[in-house]
């Protein structure tokens, strides 16, 4: 099965089942005859953006997250919950700010950050926990780093 039509029976999955975690989601892609690797669905998941989200009952859920999400303050809520639970800590140097987030965490919050439109940020860059977003100004760093600050638990 090619790439594109598997992302697309994920998808499928993700919309009308609850899939707790990606050996779950491994089990529904072999029902549907598709062998993948743990490492291949971990990327196809990075590709479509899908976040590990917790319930309203506490348990954790793969959903996918799309730039639609955010248009309404309710869903603005939704990402400030998704900040709380990915980001361990923040720090600033001089004009760059340093996001630790949760193991395999860091490119969706680098996704995150590029799709609001943040007027300090000039960039981002993502490896496998940190996140470096740079800005213009120390100022500009101190005001992002203040805005994940608010959202951590």
């Amino acid at each position: 099965m090619k790439k594109e039509q598997r992302h697309q029976l994920i998808v499928d999955i993700l919309t009308n089942h609850v899939i707790h975690t990606q050996e779950e989601l491994l089990q529904y892609l072999k029902e549907h005859g598709v062998t993948a690797t743990q490492a291949t669905i971990s990327r196809d998941l990075n590709d479509l953006k899908v976040i590990k989200a917790t319930m309203e009952n506490g348990e954790k859920q793969l959903k996918l997250f799309t730039s639609d999400e955010l248009k309404s303050q309710e869903d603005q809520a939704h990402l400030h919950q998704l900040i709380a639970e990915m980001v361990i800590k923040v720090d600033r140097v001089q004009f760059m700010t340093i996001v630790h987030t949760q193991p395999d965490s860091a490119q969706m919050i680098s996704a995150l950050v590029d799709e609001i439109d943040i007027p300090e940020k000039v960039a981002s860059l993502a490896g496998f926990d940190t996140v470096v977003i740079i800005s213009r100004s120390e100022a500009e760093a101190q005001k992002i780093e203040a805005m994940f600050k608010e959202y951590m638990v």
